[in-house]
Formats: C-alpha cells, structure tokens, sequence
C-alpha cells in the first residue's frame, strides 16, 4: 500500500495543474494567456484556480462527499469570477483525483462509492455554473423532473455517468477509471522532457483532441466539426510546428471552437504528473 500523500501537496498539485494548463499557449481554441473570448477571460480561469483551493484540501482530506465538493468548487469559483464555465469538467476529475491521493484504482473506487446525493448535488453544481449540455431524454441536466427520478430510483452519480460514457469524455473517465488521464500524464512527461514546460504541454493538448472527438466541440458544432477538429489535431502532432499551431489556433477562435473537454483532460494529466514529480 501506497502511503497517503500529504492534503496540501494534493490540493496545490490541483490548483498548479489549472494554472498551467490555461496558461499553456498556443492550445487551439481554448483561452490562454495571449487571447480571450467576449465572454470568458484569462484572469477568470486564473481566479477560478485560486477560489478552488479550500475546496481541494477538503477533498484531499476526505471530508465530505464527491457532489458536494463538486458543488462547492464551482461555487466558490463563481465568486470570484463572472466569465461562465471555466472549469467544471475539470472539477469533475480533479475532486475524485485528489480523494484517491492521486492513485487510479482508489479514485475509480472514490466515483464507483457515490450515491444518489453526490447527483443531486452534480446537478445543482451543473445548473450554477451554467454547463452547456447535449440535450437528452434520460436524466438531462437541465430537467427539472431529473431529481425527483434520481431520489425516487436512488441513481448515483456513477451510474447516471454510465448512461453518458458513449458520447461524454468526462463520464467515459469516470466509468472506466480515468485511462485517458493517466495515460496522458506518461506521454505528457515525455513530451514536456522533449519539448519544455509549455510546448509540452501544447503537443499532449493535441494528442488528446486528436485521439477523441471534444464533447464540448461536438455538442456545440456537431459530430462532423468535432471530427474535423481532431483530425487536424492528428496531422500537427506529427511534427510539432509552432508556426502551423498558432495558425490552427487563430482559426478555431475565430470560429468560436473551444476544445473544453480536451483541455479537462490534460489538467487531469498535469495534475497526476505533477503529483508523480515528473514536471
């Protein structure tokens, strides 16, 4: 057995892991350091990563259940903050993450222990920060009958996340144990050993968007842009050409694409390479 690794070091690794993740550049499509969106912010995702650090040491010590810190991460993020969503996803994985001390079985036994109340609170936490969702028959966030279903049935959390995993990268993560994650967090070290800090950073961000179609991409756009996005995602990792990424990057916010899910991901990663002391 692993000993437990200390609650503040877990808590920075998280916060450090957001830090860097948007401060990376040029990530297409997302905010960073060089470019915003009308209605999201560099500053907002920077706010949003230190508002959260209460809430990470709670998860880091175990003291209150996955929904609920989900819940209080976001909102404490909004009170710092008036730029929209910017990391609930990220929230999502991290939390689990940061209970399982950075371990991949005990946070899959973390997501898997939920109960009825951790989807209540997910979707209280969803509704506040304003999540654009796919619309849906069964249990849609944005339904108010969605509650009474979940406390009448008593449908936990993980397996709500079980009926989405076909089509969520979130809630695939959660359901089979986070191996994009820590996947991505050996190649994220290689790549940042390779190329620096940042451009490491960079070339993992493409990787990820080009193994998958981004959720946040595909609910927006349609499954063909969300196609699209990844395969050209898939040629410039080929060859890490900076000149060819910025060009990518201008492209997509010129297009309002926003690679959201992917760039969840790669906070995951950085936050257990981190953890690891492989960056």
């Amino acid at each position: 057995m692993r000993e437990r690794r200390d609650p503040d070091r877990l808590a920075q690794a998280g916060q450090l892991a957001m830090l860097l993740e948007v401060s990376a550049s040029p990530k297409p499509g997302n905010v960073d350091r060089c470019h915003d969106y009308p209605d999201t912010r560099y500053e907002d995702f920077l706010a949003s990563s230190v508002a959260v650090y209460p809430v990470l040491m709670r998860a880091a010590s175990s003291r209150a259940r996955i929904g609920r810190l989900i819940f209080e991460a976001v909102s404490a993020s909004k009170t710092w903050h008036k730029g929209g969503n910017t990391h609930f996803g990220a929230f999502t994985l991290l939390i689990p993450l940061i209970i399982g001390g950075g371990e991949q079985k005990a946070a899959h036994d973390a997501v898997k222990s939920t109960g009825w109340e951790d989807a209540i609170e997910f979707y209280r936490a969803a509704q506040i920060a304003g999540v654009r969702v796919k619309p849906v028959e069964d249990l849609d966030l944005t339904d108010p009958e969605s509650f009474d279903r979940i406390k009448r049935e008593r449908l936990s959390l993980y397996e709500i996340f079980s009926i989405s995993a076909s089509y969520d990268l979130i809630s695939n993560e959660w359901v089979n144990g986070f191996p994009r994650s820590f996947r991505y967090a050996e190649i994220l070290r290689d790549d940042v050993r390779r190329l620096g800090l940042n451009d490491g950073i960079v070339m993992t961000f493409l990787r990820i968007l080009s193994e998958s179609p981004d959720t946040f991409v595909a609910m927006k756009f349609g499954a063909d842009v969300a196609r699209e996005v990844s395969e050209r995602a898939r040629v410039l990792t080929r060859d890490f050409d900076l000149d060819k990424i910025k060009s990518f990057d201008e492209e997509l916010i010129e297009r309002r694409i926003n690679p959201g899910s992917s760039a969840d991901i790669i906070i995951a990663s950085l936050f257990i390479a981190l953890v690891r002391g492989w960056i």
